[in-house]
């Protein structure tokens, strides 16, 4: 079935967030005596929401958490969003040349994106086509989100491809029976060991071999 959507994550493939972000947490968990690293963050924390990752931290540690900690967590870091984020490379030429119709679904939280693509000078390009796990019930590595948003989208899930870096958004996007190639393109996967995939899932980290890739799978040339 031909390619009629594609789904962006946001973090980590429109947005190179993910080094910030991680940056941020490890700042504010040091400050309470938990040790963790850049490759600890990638592993465990990459593609999920933030009450997931909270509660990650709880159970992995121990320790608990201050009550104030995911808001310290999101103002640190919409701070530095606001004068450090830039798109991944290349996003924004892609995107400008793409005649598909797109939407964005993200484990990211309603204030968190909307500030993200306000940054990026991308809010009315995607208008209210921002889904994210705050409207499902189960977050990645469930299909409920990519399943929401091919919904609102009028697409089915055989006619979708999502475009995410992260593990558990592989794993939904499957989940979903949709179509899924893994972006590395982003700061925090660029020069690391490649992700281990699920066999016939393409990678890339250049968007300028995304239309090739699209074209790919258009002919059914590529595995889905």
């Amino acid at each position: 079935m031909a390619i009629r959507l594609i789904i962006f994550d946001c973090d980590g493939v429109i947005a190179d967030s993910e080094g910030l972000s991680a940056a941020v947490l490890i700042d504010l968990l040091a400050a309470l005596d938990i040790a963790v690293t850049a490759d600890d963050v990638r592993r465990d924390f990459v593609g999920r929401s933030f009450p997931t990752v909270a509660q990650t931290i709880r159970q992995q540690f121990g320790k608990p958490l201050p009550a104030s900690f995911e808001a310290d967590y999101r103002a640190r870091l919409l701070a530095r969003f606001t004068t450090e984020l830039g798109p991944t490379p290349g996003f924004m030429a892609m995107l400008d040349a793409l005649r598909i119709p797109s939407c964005i679904a993200t484990s990211s939280s309603p204030q968190r994106v909307g500030h993200t693509l306000h940054v990026l000078g991308l809010t009315d390009r995607f208008g209210d086509r921002v889904f994210t796990a705050s409207q499902v019930r189960h977050g990645k590595p469930a299909p409920d989100l990519f399943l929401l948003a091919a919904e609102r989208m009028g697409c089915p899930p055989a006619a979708t491809l999502v475009i995410e870096d992260s593990g558990p958004g592989v794993a939904a996007a499957l989940a979903a029976g949709m179509r899924v190639l893994h972006y590395a393109g982003g700061v925090h996967l660029r020069g690391h060991d490649p992700m281990a995939l699920p066999d016939g899932v393409r990678s890339f980290d250049n968007w300028g071999d995304f239309p090739h890739l699209l074209m790919d799978l258009q002919e059914g040339t590529a595995i889905p």
